[in-house]
């Protein structure tokens, strides 16, 4: 069978490593895969199994495009680049990629709502134009249903579950309570700054550190009240921007806690390396984080809530290794195929 997975970016965006590790898992199991993105900024973050095929599509940096103008010229070079006739399956992994093609599948990760025309449309179209729907959750299938009337097949998420448990942790001077995704709106950053103030009256010598952040959108007004935010607060957070793949095991490994305070998400599976790594988590307590992670983490609805979770964390809490290694890419790939097949 010869698969075509498609991703708008070769930076470490949840959906991307999504697709690499998907990709892996599915040539394991004897497909033949080829993953086609644009290379922003070069190359894959990470090295790739030789066994997937690799299309790099040029995207060259335009100096103060809108995000609008964007979205289209990115929709525009991968089209114009794709070849759909290689391949029995076309499996677009985001709303850029769904766009690109005429026919496709669609891994609906999230459901988000943009101001953005542009954005607002091709978020639209990349759902209800492909023929197949896959969601990596039962909480974001349940949303399809109700808004579009689409029924999508779950397919959790994998874990890379081993590469985090064996990871040694990083030492710094502080403890510190880790967030992964950088600074935007739908990561809760604001809440977060919070939150950690309010765990921070609690214990002092606690250090909030951010890394990620690699975006397509413009977040430079939020970003700006984030700093505001943090000022008035009398907080500096250690913000790391992208943090090496080989690195971030151990940055995880050594965090005291892990603060997942998103507003909106499909699966978390950033939380779930934390837990496989045996560091405890405090998530917002939305419906879909309550579907994957039950009772392994702690919940908090509100900045003051997150906050007291954090204190209690840190202080008496740990992972869960075993539900981080009960969810595996061998059985998101068996899954897939399996759906695949029944596609004809």
């Amino acid at each position: 069978m010869r698969v075509a997975l498609l991703t708008y970016s070769t930076r470490p965006r949840g959906g991307v490593v999504h697709t690499l590790a998907l990709a892996e898992a599915l040539a394991a199991a004897g497909a033949d895969v080829t993953v086609w993105t644009l290379a922003r900024g070069g190359g894959f973050f990470r090295p790739v199994d030789p066994r997937v095929r690799l299309e790099l599509v040029p995207f060259p940096d335009v100096p103060g495009e809108a995000v609008g103008p964007r979205i289209l010229r990115s929709i525009a070079l991968l089209r114009a680049a794709f070849r759909p006739h290689d391949f029995d399956v076309v499996h677009a992994q985001d709303c850029i990629s769904a766009n690109a093609v005429d026919r496709c599948v669609r891994t609906v990760h999230h459901l988000d709502h943009f101001t953005t025309p542009e954005l607002a449309a091709c978020h639209e179209r990349a759902i209800v134009r492909p023929e197949a729907h896959v969601t990596v959750s039962s909480t974001v299938a349940a949303q399809l249903r109700a808004g579009w009337g689409i029924a999508a097949t779950v397919i959790p998420n994998g874990v890379d579950a081993a590469r985090f448990a064996a990871a040694v942790p990083l030492v710094r001077e502080r403890p510190y309570v880790l967030s992964v995704g950088g600074i935007e709106p739908r990561k809760g950053s604001i809440d977060l700054l919070d939150a950690f103030a309010h765990a921070r009256r609690t214990l002092p010598g606690l250090e909030l550190v951010i890394a990620g952040g690699e975006t397509l959108f413009d977040y430079r007004d939020y970003r700006t009240a984030w700093q505001a935010r943090a000022d008035a607060l009398g907080l500096a957070p250690d913000v790391l921007g992208p943090v090496r793949h080989d690195e971030l095991p151990s940055l995880v490994a050594g965090a005291a806690a892990f603060a997942f305070p998103s507003t909106k998400e499909g699966f978390g599976l950033a939380a779930l390396e934390a837990l496989a790594a045996d560091v405890p988590v405090v998530a917002r307590d939305l419906p879909v984080l309550r579907e994957v992670f039950g009772s392994s983490v702690r919940y908090g609805h509100d900045p003051q809530s997150l906050g007291a979770a954090l204190v209690d964390a840190v202080r008496h809490g740990k992972g869960d290794p075993a539900l981080a290694s009960s969810y595996t890419w061998e059985e998101a790939a068996r899954r897939h195929l399996e759906f695949y097949g029944g596609l004809a």
